[in-house]
């Protein structure tokens, strides 16, 4: 196992978070879902820069993207959306593509549960069918309920990724089992067949080491399943806007160049546009916290 991350959680360039992961251990990451954005013809000479690897990218599900649309047309942009996600992976030599199907913060569905289960099996294996060619994993990740009515637990997700193809994996993510697992390590040996992808942050969102996951008992259980891939940081901090705040630099003062759809996934999140000294801490701590459980 090794140490990953995403990017989307912080507007700041790329080289910027680079620099800060190869200082503190990480070895690869999930670069965000906006091809547009990350240019593989730009990534890939900053990735080799900083002796850090394409671990793969992450669905930015939000706006109009939903595989579980009532609209066939919304649905044919999703998955196109998707391909994208699996073209820019390949071309930065990536292992896998983390994929939210149903929109970020959409709790009310479009249709029965029959039909948005095909509507999502039936774009996913869309996109299953690039991604194989590509040789790139796709990774199912379940949400917990307040984000997604669509898929929320380990079984759920193992189920769904049976439905698309005998290749397809699961991602899960530590925050979203300690709302949706009964048991979050029985969760992982469920997974373990198929598990491809893992995110890490604590209970309260915040980085490993800063809440109540026993994260000793959770990486025993990665290794004795013989979970080799990546643990992915993917912390997006609650800001405390309180007088009894502990982090007075929480929050960017300065300008930031960020789109108006991302600054709104972010903040749905719970989150905020984050200063560099508060977020560059968060990093710290969960190299200290899962480095040495690795070793």
């Amino acid at each position: 196992m090794h140490l990953s991350t995403h990017n989307w959680m912080r507007a700041e360039p790329l080289e910027v978070t680079l620099k800060r992961i190869k200082r503190l251990g990480f070895e690869s990451i999930e670069i965000s879902g906006e091809p547009g954005q990350y240019p593989p013809s730009e990534c890939r000479p900053k990735l080799k820069e900083h002796g850090i690897r394409c671990w793969g990218a992450v669905t930015l599900t939000l706006g109009e993207r939903n595989l579980a649309a009532k609209d066939p047309d919304q649905r044919a942009k999703s998955v196109d959306y998707m391909k994208s996600l699996v073209t820019m992976v390949k071309e930065l030599d990536g292992h896998e593509l983390t994929v939210v199907p149903a929109t970020v913060g959409k709790v009310t569905p479009d249709g029965t549960p029959e039909e948005e289960w095909a509507w999502v099996v039936a774009g996913l294996q869309e996109v299953y069918d690039l991604a194989e060619k590509s040789g790139v994993r796709l990774a199912l990740e379940p949400l917990n309920r307040f984000e997604t009515y669509f898929l929320n637990r380990a079984d759920q997700a193992m189920a769904l990724a049976e439905a698309v193809g005998p290749n397809c994996g699961v991602c899960l993510d530590v925050f979203h089992m300690n709302i949706e697992e009964v048991d979050m390590l029985a969760a992982v040996r469920l997974a373990a067949p198929r598990l491809v992808d893992i995110h890490v942050a604590e209970n309260n969102r915040m980085a490993p080491g800063m809440g109540s996951v026993d994260w000793p008992a959770f990486v025993s259980e990665l290794k004795s399943v013989g979970y080799d891939g990546a643990l992915t940081m993917e912390a997006v901090a609650p800001v405390d806007r309180t007088p009894v705040s502990p982090w007075p630099n929480q929050v960017e003062t300065n300008p930031v160049d960020i789109s108006p759809e991302q600054l709104k996934f972010i903040q749905d999140h719970g989150s905020s546009l984050l200063s560099e000294e508060f977020y560059t801490m968060l990093y710290e701590t969960a190299s200290k916290t899962l480095l040495p459980l690795l070793r």
